[in-house]
């Protein structure tokens, strides 16, 4: 045992002071804060103009008394629910007026509608003019709300009050609720996935994948690289290789939690900043939204999912000589991994479909898989007490198999041995 820690120790130092670590690490960190800071950058860019015409300016072009006009100006003067900070609309009786002209010549404007004239039956035509003749969305959804209002005063005249047509103009909001399995009519509210749960899966789902993918490459890498240089001769006499392997798949499991600590706090650290503190309500997530259970969870499911994904890397590059060979080796293995990213990936919009949730039981492809029923899907608790168990069998059965495996594989130089090979030599020693 304490062998086994020394070579966790040395594994860990060793593996943190590669350049490859550090710069995979940083190219990562870097990458996410860029992406972070994207929206910041762009308003740098923009500069003045971006703050000179900042919300909406429009004008329209109707005659004087047109009462559709006035409304719309009403409407405008009092946007605040709209989601916008400033709302402007100016009235000009013809296209050619000359301060409607200067306003479009000097980029003040968004651009203008045109009225007809006021019918018996509504809102008159109306067409909107733009420098791009693009229709922006803020303009857009502020147009449609507005000349929505508008239209419905102009067809109920002062028979409802404005609250009244607000009332009317308001989407219906529709609760959904599941059938419970214990009676045919009962029914219990269920909650649809928040938004932040979408995020914090799809965020662990890339994070796992990737961490799982090479930190295994990383066990495999460092065994068949100390097997080729013949090192492995002089570390079998001061260590058994059970203390070896176990001791190589501890210690750069430490390093894939480090890595994942450091791309977490830069994460939380872009988020702390101050242009960046209207981030989470720009885009409607809520932390008080999140599931607990999910982070708590995705730690013990990328535990388990790491150790039955590493005991295998360590046996494969075990039975292979050279390194050249290792990725021809590990290819089954990486495909496998593949799989089990991209199903939960393709799925995480409906995470209750058959694919998922037969994958969800499957060692090798539940951890990513469970982790998505857990954040956005519909899993009872029994459900991830039996996924569990499987996998914490399977990495007791694999670790086992790894373990003879790499007990006569470590010392079985030149070609790639056979499994009828590998068979004859594992019969030869106990575990």
């Amino acid at each position: 045992m304490n062998k086994m820690g020394t070579i966790i120790a040395f594994t860990f130092k060793n593996k943190v002071k590669t350049k490859s670590f550090m710069i995979t690490t940083l190219i990562l960190v870097l990458l996410l804060s860029i992406g972070m800071n994207i929206p910041y950058f762009i308003k740098l860019f923009q500069g003045e103009d971006g703050a000179k015409n900042a919300g909406i300016h429009l004008a329209v072009v109707a005659e004087s008394g047109n009462r559709a006009a006035e409304l719309l100006q009403n409407y405008a003067s009092g946007a605040a629910g709209t989601g916008t900070d400033e709302v402007t609309v100016e009235q000009y009786t013809s296209v050619d007026d000359a301060g409607l002209q200067q306003a479009l010549d000097d980029e003040e404007l968004d651009g203008y509608i045109q009225l007809g004239a006021v019918g018996s039956t509504g809102l008159p035509p109306v067409t909107f003019y733009s420098p791009d003749r693009d229709l922006d969305g803020d303009v857009q959804t502020f147009l449609q709300m507005a000349l929505q209002q508008v239209n419905a005063q102009l067809i109920a005249g002062d028979k409802l009050t404005p609250e009244q047509i607000g009332a009317m103009s308001a989407p219906v909001q529709i609760d959904t609720q599941q059938i419970s399995s214990e009676g045919a009519g009962a029914a219990e509210e269920k909650d649809a996935p928040q938004i932040i749960n979408y995020v914090i899966v799809y965020a662990l789902l890339m994070m796992f994948f990737m961490s799982l993918m090479m930190t295994g490459n990383m066990i495999a890498a460092e065994v068949t690289s100390e097997k080729s240089s013949r090192i492995m001769e002089i570390l079998i006499t001061s260590a058994s290789p059970l203390a070896q392997m176990f001791g190589k798949v501890i210690g750069i499991f430490l390093i894939g939690l480090l890595q994942i600590a450091i791309i977490a706090a830069a994460v939380a650290t872009n988020l702390m900043l101050p242009h960046n503190a209207a981030i989470l309500t720009d885009f409607d997530l809520d932390l008080g939204q999140l599931n607990v259970n999910l982070l708590i969870y995705g730690l013990v499911l990328y535990i388990l999912g790491y150790f039955l994904y590493a005991l295998i890397y360590a046996a494969i590059g075990s039975i292979v000589s050279r390194t050249e060979d290792l990725g021809q080796a590990v290819m089954p293995l990486t495909m496998l991994g593949l799989v089990t990213f991209y199903i939960p990936l393709f799925s995480i919009s409906n995470a209750d479909i058959l694919l998922v949730k037969v994958a969800s039981y499957i060692p090798f492809t539940s951890p990513l898989s469970m982790l998505l029923r857990i954040g956005v899907g519909n899993v009872a608790m029994w459900e991830i007490l039996v996924s569990l168990v499987l996998l914490l069998a399977s990495i007791l059965f694999f670790g086992w198999l790894a373990a003879k495996i790499y007990r006569t594989g470590v010392l079985m130089y030149g070609k790639r041995p056979t499994i009828k090979e590998i068979r004859r030599a594992m019969k030869a020693y106990k575990i």
